[in-house]
């Protein structure tokens, strides 16, 4: 596996997290939902409408961030398992989920829908972590997330830096592919391998065709031998590198974050 753990890692943010009423009145509502910044998301919803959260959470609270999915390679992928989430009975992916049953609590009933989502395509091969910021509700899966996705505990580490955050040689000094030889164009970052000391760059549909040999019928790999060091990486651990933002490039994403909410809410 990649070197890769529950620790500081550079790029971008995109988790669908499921929250947890603890209001007697309204104890046992859940809420499905699409954050960049998890702890601030919490906290609007916990503020009400005039401070960002959603007009289903307001006025109910409090609510508890207790399930985390995260590590989608972009905002609309994550978006899309949103909307499959809180709507499986209206998704082509989900036909076989049966509907919620009478004595099925909402809770129940959206951890069953996730553990069959985890388990279907395109879901069943993105680099995702499944994570329970509070271990007092953690469940097991039926059936569980495939062996490639981690479960983890806690909030989840906060992000590194993007400056530095690459390993190997400068953009100078290794410019070109190490797979086909051909120069990076500027609107495309290269893939750097994450184990130190490698200096490995390389295009991003080279290396997977170099990591999909043995699973040609496949689009997207799940893991690799890197060609220059020859230890075994993640596909996921490749993507978070890739995707550094800066700082603008984040609050962007805090507005669309706010923007699909109001969208999807009205």
């Amino acid at each position: 596996m990649g070197p890769a753990g529950d620790t500081a890692r550079p790029g971008r943010f995109f988790g669908v997290y499921l929250l947890y009423c603890l209001n007697p009145r309204h104890r046992g509502r859940v809420y499905v939902g699409f954050t960049v910044n998890p702890a601030r998301r919490v906290q609007q919803h916990n503020g009400g409408r005039k401070k960002g959260g959603a007009w289903r959470t307001s006025g109910r609270g409090p609510w508890e961030m207790v399930l985390l999915v995260h590590g989608f390679p972009s905002a609309v992928a994550a978006l899309r398992f949103e909307w499959a989430w809180q709507h499986p009975h209206a998704s082509r992916r989900l036909t076989h989920v049966g509907p919620r049953l009478r004595s099925e609590a909402a809770f129940a009933f959206h951890l069953r829908v996730l553990a069959h989502m985890l388990r279907a395509p395109p879901w069943a091969r993105l680099p995702l972590t499944v994570r329970w910021p509070r271990a007092d509700f953690r469940r097991e899966l039926c059936p569980p997330p495939p062996p490639h996705m981690p479960l983890a505990f806690g909030p989840p580490p906060a992000r590194a830096s993007a400056r530095g955050s690459r390993s190997g040689p400068s953009a100078d000094a290794a410019a070109a592919c190490a797979l086909c030889a051909r120069s990076f164009q500027e609107e495309e970052g290269p893939l750097c391998c994450p184990h130190p000391g490698c200096c490995l760059r390389a295009h991003m549909i080279c290396l997977a065709e170099e990591f999909l040999r043995e699973e040609p019928e496949e689009l997207l790999p799940l893991e690799g031998q890197c060609p220059g060091c020859k230890n075994s990486v993640l596909w996921g651990d490749l993507i978070w590198l890739c995707q550094v933002g800066t700082e603008e490039e984040e609050e962007d994403l805090e507005l669309e974050e706010e923007h699909w909410t109001d969208m999807l809410e009205t």
